[in-house]
Formats: C-alpha cells, structure tokens, sequence
C-alpha cells in the first residue's frame, strides 16, 4: 500500500487510488493465459531440444530458491526478507517511517505447466546476476530425428 508524503493532499490520494485500480484490471499474458504477474518475472521458451525458464529475482540467495518438478508442473518458491530499514534500538515508538515501499518482500510461489516431452531427469538450474535460469531437456525420443530413405 502507498503512503503519501502528504497524507491530506486529496489530488495525491486519488491518483494513488487510479494506480491501484489500473493496476488491479491490468492483465498481461503469461504461459498459463491470462494472469496479473508476479514475482519474480518469467521468461518462458521453448527450443527443440529444451524449455528455458528465466526468473528475475534480485537481491536473492541462490541457496533460498527452490526449484522442484511434480507431474509436469514446475515449481519456484522461496523468501525475499525485507529492505526496509529497522529501528535504531532504544523505544519501540522510533520506527522510521517509510513513504514508498515497491519492492515485494515475503514468500513467493510460481508454477509453470511444461509440455508432455519435458524429461524431469534432465533439469539444470543457475542463478547469476539476479536472474535465475532453469533448462529441461526434452525428451529424446521427442526430438525431431531425420530419417534417411533407402
């Protein structure tokens, strides 16, 4: 939720309420339809020998990332802590105030369907500079194969 600088500025309030309607109705499609993002951002393609899957998650432990497969579903979980400064000891009444706060923090959750031809054996994932990649091989005997007339 935003907090204004000025809480009794009516125009600030209100353009704050339009973001939040706009964003509500703001559907954008993903691998499994339509659907209101999330975090982190997916990349979803496809090459004949692999799925890629690309997540765009900054500021995360690699080892706070799980990747799991289940009946054709892949699964992205884990935490992010939260940025947001912490009082400087003493008396609990000197929180510091914090007026924007966009960056999610908590638990997350993403699941993408993979295709029939997807092989959960061949699964490789890497996390480098904030993006988290994760290669399934297709299954050999899906690949496309030329077949030599005699």
């Amino acid at each position: 939720m935003y907090r204004s600088l000025f809480p009794r500025d009516l125009f600030a309030e209100l353009d704050r309420l339009q973001r939040d309607v706009q964003q509500a109705f703001d559907l954008s499609p993903t691998i499994r339809g339509i659907g209101r993002g999330g975090f982190p951002a997916l990349n979803v393609g496809a090459t004949p020998q692999s799925i890629e899957l690309y997540a765009f998650a900054p500021g995360l432990d690699p080892a706070s990332i799980d990747v799991q497969i289940d009946r054709g579903v892949l699964s992205l979980s884990g935490r992010r802590a939260s940025s947001l400064p912490a009082a400087n000891g003493g008396e609990a009444k000197e929180r510091p105030v914090v007026h924007i706060n966009e960056r999610f923090a908590g638990e997350f959750r993403r699941t993408v369907s993979l295709p029939d031809d997807a092989d959960p054996d061949a699964v490789t994932a890497g996390y480098r500079d904030g993006v988290l990649r994760v290669s399934v091989q297709r299954r050999a005997s899906a690949q496309p194969r030329r077949i030599t007339v005699q």
